[in-house]
């Protein structure tokens, strides 16, 4: 039993409730105060380095977001798993825990070769990945500013790759979606702020891909948006140190091996 049901199928919760998740604590960060002494970057650095204006970012992600509502709609239609009487089987927690790890585990796969790939073939990056990058000090709502094509082929694709190889159903579906979304805007949320859970729990957090973002680590932290295992076995892997500035904040500097 969950709180949608009766009023919404698992199939449009799969598809909108990602989308309205995003915007809901992407806007959180938006609105919260400058929060200096949590900062990653001064908001004077985010002024001069970042070059597109939030109204594109927007307008970015909306079309992304539109996009990946289209292609979860016809996944989910072809992969219906109720029986001849309308109702859906679903497995058990443990079974839906493992079908989330698992998927966890290949959104992982695809999302760190492909986004290596955009970095290492020169006109991926220059026509496609550098969109990305425009955004050199990353915030919440910046998470999903792609090029259309890369979040076609990044977070498309690798999102219904994983839905379909770890065979859940789309109530799992909505769980493991929302999940992501929330852990892919903390990841560019750009504050280092106390008892952030996610930052607890996950060597790959904002800091690790602030890294990322840094003209230093560009070729490094590929690894998204759960964990750092890809970097580390293909020595593409760059830790880092927090160092507290003098004006308030953090700053995480690499730290080569």
């Amino acid at each position: 039993m969950v709180f949608w049901e009766g009023y919404l199928s698992d199939e449009s919760m799969g598809t909108f409730a990602p989308i309205v998740v995003y915007w809901l604590y992407a806007g959180m960060y938006q609105l919260l105060p400058p929060l200096d002494r949590y900062r990653l970057h001064t908001r004077k650095e985010e002024e001069e380095k970042n070059l597109v204006p939030l109204s594109s970012v927007i307008r970015g992600v909306l079309l992304q977001q539109i996009v990946q509502a289209t292609v979860a709609q016809m996944l989910f239609l072809m992969t219906s798993k109720a029986s001849a009487t309308g109702i859906t089987v679903h497995p058990s927690f443990p079974v839906q825990l493992v079908q989330i790890i698992v998927a966890m585990l290949i959104m992982d796969t695809w999302q760190y070769f492909v986004h290596r790939y955009m970095h290492q073939n020169k006109f991926l990056y220059r026509h496609v990945h550098s969109q990305h990058h425009r955004l050199v000090v990353p915030y919440a709502i910046g998470a999903l500013y792609n090029h259309p094509l890369e979040g076609l082929l990044l977070d498309t694709f690798g999102g219904a790759i994983s839905f379909l190889i770890s065979g859940m159903t789309a109530r799992t579906a909505v769980i493991f979606f929302c999940f992501a979304v929330i852990k892919t805007v903390d990841d560019h949320c750009g504050l280092w702020l106390p008892g952030n859970i996610f930052h607890i729990f996950f060597q790959n957090n904002t800091a690790y891909h602030d890294i990322h973002h840094q003209l230093q680590g560009t070729k490094y932290n590929y690894s998204q948006p759960f964990f750092p295992l890809w970097d580390k076995l293909l020595g593409t892997h760059m830790p880092y140190s927090l160092v507290e500035r003098k004006e308030g904040g953090f700053e995480a500097r690499p730290v080569k091996d």
